[in-house]
């Protein structure tokens, strides 16, 4: 036997079968072959980022809502159930709906001087809180910042801070009606003095976990005091900050439907006593589910700025 043919044939049993072997095969033959193609897989059509982030979109919206409202709807059926005997003294759902369906459907009408819808006596009540807890967030950030700042302060000021945070909302109206002598501001002082604590504690505990290499790089730069407020201090201590003036909002909220009830004049609260004195009940809960969704909308307000605020100053 030739010794090429021979050589061929120990290549072919070593060789893999395939499109290297042929080559080696036919290499070691002395010819060449013709060369395989790889086969191409076939490419998938590319996917859109918009429909997909739509539809992620969609999933958590209704992950978000369809859990709280299957819940509400059972509630519902239970307080109609429980409430539907004669026996009872709360009205149920449907009985509310009856009796109190322009106040649902028709917030903002006018009849007269105190036959207005819900709508306007919250934008009133509105107004109190946005003029109270304004002043109450002003003045408890700069408290805040001079008790976490200084020692002296924090020692001289946080006694007395602890005392008067601890005296309910509406021991503070007599004082303030004796002082301005009219319902509006006094009820804008219980808001504040109400709205104060939780934002200076939040404030001054935020200032005090500031790292201490954000201070040393401020004396590296010679920063002056306001700058390093507003540069360190302040971006720093925000998610703190923005945690008091969530607890501060809803108590502000909480004091003026209080306040609105001693006051009296057109604010929800005084809605709620007045109805109260007419036993009008079916009334006084859709006051209730308006007091709630406000509480709610405006926690919520308050959470999404300082979450743009914090991601603001985490990126500068």
């Amino acid at each position: 036997m030739p010794t090429a043919i021979r050589k061929l044939r120990v290549a072919s049993h070593d060789m893999p079968v395939g499109a290297g072997g042929v080559v080696a095969l036919t290499a070691a033959a002395g010819t060449q072959a013709p060369v395989v193609p790889r086969p191409v897989a076939p490419q998938m059509p590319a996917k859109r980022p918009q429909a997909n982030a739509a539809v992620r979109h969609g999933r958590t919206f209704l992950a978000a809502t369809v859990p709280p409202l299957i819940v509400l709807l059972l509630l519902m059926a239970l307080w109609e159930l429980a409430a539907s005997g004669a026996k009872s003294a709360l009205p149920p759902p449907s009985r509310i709906w009856n009796e109190a369906k322009d106040l649902i459907i028709d917030p903002f009408f006018i009849n007269g001087t105190q036959d207005i819808g819900l709508g306007w006596r919250v934008m009133t009540s509105l107004q109190r809180v946005l003029v109270g807890f304004s002043l109450a967030a002003f003045v408890g950030i700069l408290m805040g910042a001079l008790v976490g700042q200084s020692d002296w302060a924090m020692r001289g000021l946080d006694p007395i801070f602890q005392v008067l945070r601890t005296v309910p909302p509406l021991a503070w109206l007599p004082i303030s009606l004796a002082a301005f002598r009219d319902s509006a501001p006094s009820a804008i002082f219980v808001i504040f003095i109400t709205a104060i604590w939780p934002v200076i504690i939040n404030t001054a505990v935020g200032i005090r976990n500031i790292p201490q290499d954000y201070r040393n790089v401020a004396a590296v730069l010679r920063l002056n005091h306001i700058e390093f407020m507003f540069k360190v201090m302040l971006p720093a201590a925000a998610p703190y900050i923005f945690t008091g003036l969530r607890i501060g909002i809803g108590l502000a909220w909480l004091a003026i439907v209080a306040a609105e009830m001693l006051t009296g004049g057109v604010g929800i609260g005084f809605f709620i006593w007045d109805a109260w004195n007419s036993s009008r009940l079916s009334d006084i809960v859709v006051a209730l589910v308006y007091i709630g969704v406000i509480g709610f909308v405006l926690d919520r307000l308050v959470a999404a700025i300082g979450t743009y605020v914090s991601r603001g100053t985490a990126t500068a």
